[in-house]
């Protein structure tokens, strides 16, 4: 399924959006470069040691261009370790795989950079019929932009890896999508083919982030939904974490977290939200709680989900009414103001660290306080009240 996350919705384009997959070289790679620069991005910049990579590329064919798999490596190394005051969030030495990134201007990149920020090595899977269009903006230098990390280097991806997350295992993959062109020359991307190969090639993880999900008819209200448009929004938002965590938690290290991404819509009516998707985002909680015990008995793992409000992403425009919620969520919550990725990805990357080790089975709510909200401040009733604006 194509995912990519909107809005703190995590919604998925159509599979008839994406152009056909180039064919993927297992064996080749090429490792990313480009300019740093000091960007405005500086958050985490006081709390993480973050050493600059010199980035470098390889030079290769037209014809070897497109069988050519992305390859880059993140690194925290600092050329003069210096001390850090107050709580650092430090993830050097840590591995992360974040399942569905598929562009930079999602939670699943976000998560990736603050990630990469702290000291972590990024691992990524991204949906097989997106691979192409993903690989080839690292290589073009399409991303280079928000790969920008607090010290000015470029966050870098140890591996991309092909994965559809709606499969488990070769067996049940079906023929049509065994045989559709946009699934030719990549292997080994059902959850536990990428699970195996993420053993073979690191050996373990310590980080597992689930951003991903599907709901081919979200835009259906839920009496017009069929069934197999909301089993499908089951199986790719929620049941898909649970096989991710299942099949990679045999090489997460004890200690390690596992964190997706829910929506109010879990417990809150938010009309256009359909298909299904809300009953996802419902199950995906109940989840986690669960899975944070049998994880946290079995491995010692922490689990949680982060609740993100919205998100103007390039998949939430493609749907249609993301201008709205941004401006409903600014009027009415707490905090007004728009809600970045970068946010989320920082709220992430304190899950991930040793500065959350009592936190388990949580939804952390990043969306500027709207989830406690009981009604729309907006709204004309309440024209005659002295209700409190951002002065700022």
């Amino acid at each position: 399924m194509a995912t990519t996350s909107f809005s703190g919705f995590q919604f998925a384009i159509s599979r008839s959006c994406i152009p056909s997959s180039q064919k993927i070289a297992d064996a080749s790679a090429v490792v990313l470069g480009g300019k740093s620069k000091i960007g405005s991005w500086n958050k985490l910049a006081s709390a993480c040691n973050v050493a600059s990579v010199q980035p470098f590329q390889r030079s290769f064919t037209a014809s070897s261009l497109k069988s050519v798999k992305s390859v880059t490596k993140a690194t925290s190394e600092s050329s003069a370790e210096s001390a850090v005051s107050g709580l650092p969030i430090n993830l050097k030495g840590k591995r992360a795989f974040i399942a569905g990134v598929a562009d930079d201007n999602g939670y699943g990149w976000a998560i990736a950079r603050s990630l990469a920020a702290a000291g972590a090595e990024i691992l990524v899977g991204t949906w097989v019929p997106a691979l192409n269009i993903f690989e080839s903006s690292l290589r073009r230098g399409k991303f280079d932009g928000s790969r920008i990390l607090p010290d000015g280097s470029m966050m870098e991806i140890a591996k991309v890896y092909p994965l559809d997350a709606v499969f488990d295992n070769p067996a049940e993959v079906p023929e049509d999508i065994k045989t559709n062109k946009r699934y030719a020359g990549s292997t080994k991307w059902t959850v536990q083919e990428v699970a195996d190969s993420v053993k073979e090639d690191f050996g373990s993880i310590d980080i597992l982030v689930h951003s991903l999900a599907n709901g081919p008819e979200v835009t259906k209200p839920l009496l017009e939904t069929s069934r197999n448009g909301y089993l499908a929004a089951i199986s790719a938002s929620s049941y898909s974490y649970v096989s991710l965590l299942k099949h990679f938690l045999p090489i997460l290290n004890p200690g390690g977290s596992s964190i997706s991404l829910t929506y109010i819509a879990s417990e809150r009516i938010i009309p256009g939200y359909g298909g299904g998707m809300s009953s996802a985002k419902a199950a995906l909680e109940s989840d986690t709680r669960v899975l944070a015990f049998e994880a946290g008995r079995k491995r010692k793992i922490r689990v949680n989900t982060i609740s993100a409000g919205p998100l103007r992403s390039r998949a939430a425009k493609a749907i249609g009414f993301i201008d709205m919620m941004i401006d409903y969520s600014s009027a009415n919550a707490p905090l007004q103001k728009e809600l970045s990725a970068e946010e989320v990805g920082n709220a992430a990357a304190f899950l991930a660290s040793p500065l959350a080790s009592a936190i388990t089975g949580t939804v952390l709510y990043v969306d500027n306080g709207l989830n406690a909200m009981g009604v729309g401040v907006d709204s004309p009733i309440f024209k005659d009240l002295d209700i409190p604006k951002d002065q700022h």
